[in-house]
């Protein structure tokens, strides 16, 4: 009760800088290494001769296939870490116990269906995203997806315990066993692909061994949980609970699923307009516009990364200072993340406008043609451009969601990724060819930004309204 007290305190009356920087720095670097595993595979694959843009297009289409399985696992992983911090706050552990058990069974039978799907429908779901712009591109999705697949039970299990281990109090075990498999994964990646040659296959593989071993720290770690109590009962499915568990954690699994909708509309585009493309058309280039696009939603993912983490780092501080009344410091909070985000998005977007060249050559742009680099470089330029926009935009989503604005979040976010996301996606290349590709992303977050334009000073004029006492309520920071 005394360290619940201390907490509080320090929530309420520390400097919103300090909190920031202590709450945001692990989620961070927690979502930067899980976006390694995808990005260092592309790296590698890239700057193998024998693979270039060909593998290269195969990974992109076949990431969006792995966040769905993120999706699953992140619905039951923050689902089963709300519903055991909203347990224990109640003083009900064994319904915590309940949840966790429940959560980790779920999680093992999901991924294991999952893979299951994948494996009966591989060709069809590989043509869905796009694998079919040639023959080569096809084939080697087809390697890759095999692999990944065999290590999709791992990686739900492995994402989803993530967040029980944070809800249990170990949000470093939590970074250090997501960190561990990403190490695993870089060091394999060039023994397999450069010393071995086993192409797709190799860096397919040097995944699924990172994973299993993130895997095999959670599983140590369930064994040893700090403040929930697992027993055999824990195990036996209860439904409720699996609901409950389950609607808490919705919000994570349409954030990512939304994006699979955006991704797979974008794939088939450029499938399908770059075969009428001048020099795309050509059978040896046909893969180059899907690679390149793959290679600029890294880039855009690492930053997304950082601004995400930044926004999640603030729920905590913005969930207790709310239920305290403490609404000028939340705005104030509010204010402070719109600047930093805004100020990631600007850094990035000079990174992305000034360097696309230097950017490119990390992916293999030495072993391609001169149309692999220029069509790099505008993808980088056009698709980029408004990436403050974008930063403020996912900023804005979180931090609604944190204050409770769960309907207003989810709106915004599907209105960017799927009305937005997936419908310029379809419709802008009806005007201008392949270009119609890159020019949806900065078109969607323009509009995106002037409906959370709106919804952000409904927002501040909320928080601006009288909280709690004034002696509650004044300025800490």
């Amino acid at each position: 009760m005394e360290q619940l007290k201390q907490n509080n305190f320090y929530l309420a009356e520390q400097k919103l800088g300090t909190l920031m920087k202590k709450y945001a720095v692990p989620c961070i670097i927690s979502l930067l290494v899980g976006a390694l595993y995808n990005i260092v595979d592309q790296i590698f694959i890239a700057n193998a001769s024998y693979l270039g843009s060909f593998g290269n297009a195969a990974n992109t289409v076949v990431f969006p296939l792995t966040v769905i399985a993120l999706a699953v696992a992140v619905m039951i992983g923050d689902g089963c870490c709300a519903f055991v911090s909203l347990s224990l706050g109640k003083e009900q552990p064994q319904r915590a116990s309940i949840s966790v058990g429940n959560a980790i069974v779920v999680s093992v039978l999901s991924g294991i269906l999952l893979t299951s799907v994948y494996l009966v429908f591989n060709e069809q779901i590989i043509s869905l995203f796009g694998g079919t712009v040639n023959k080569q591109t096809f084939e080697y999705s087809k390697e890759y997806f095999f692999w990944i697949t065999l290590g999709i039970p791992f990686y739900v299990f492995g994402q989803a315990m993530n967040s029980v281990i944070r809800a249990d109090g170990s949000p470093r075990f939590a970074m250090a066993s997501t960190f561990s498999g990403a190490v695993i994964n870089i060091i394999l990646d060039p023994v397999f692909i450069f010393v071995f040659r086993m192409g797709m296959k190799g860096a397919a593989v040097a995944t699924v061994i990172g994973q299993i071993v993130t895997s095999l720290l959670a599983v140590w770690y369930i064994t040893h949980m700090k403040t929930v109590r697992l027993e055999r009962a824990s195990f036996s499915l209860n439904g409720d609970i699996i609901k409950s568990t389950l609607s808490l954690g919705i919000c994570s699994f349409l954030s990512q699923i939304s994006l699979v909708a955006a991704m797979a509309a974008i794939n088939n585009m450029i499938r399908k307009y770059g075969a009428s493309d001048q020099i795309f058309g050509q059978h040896q280039y046909a893969q180059i516009p899907m690679a390149v696009v793959g290679i600029v939603m890294k880039f855009f993912q690492i930053v997304i990364s950082i601004v995400v983490g930044m926004a999640a780092g603030c729920i905590p501080i913005v969930g207790f200072n709310m239920g305290a009344g403490m609404k000028e410091r939340v705005k104030r909070l509010f204010s402070m993340l719109l600047c930093a985000e805004a100020a990631v998005g600007a850094v990035s977007l000079v990174v992305a406008e000034v360097f696309p060249r230097q950017l490119i050559k990390i992916f293999g742009a030495a072993n391609e043609s001169a149309y692999y680099t220029d069509f790099a470089v505008k993808a980088f330029r056009v698709y980029l451009c408004m990436l403050v926009f974008a930063c403020v935009n996912k900023a804005a989503f979180i931090f609604l969601q944190a204050m409770g604005k769960a309907a207003a979040s989810t709106m915004l976010s599907m209105v960017r990724e799927i009305v937005f996301g997936v419908g310029f996606a379809l419709l802008l290349p009806r005007f201008f060819g392949l270009d119609g590709v890159l020019y949806s992303m900065p078109v969607s977050d323009i509009l995106t930004a002037v409906i959370s334009f709106f919804v952000i000073a409904s927002a501040y004029r909320k928080l601006s309204e009288n909280g709690m006492p004034s002696r509650i309520a004044k300025n800490y920071s």
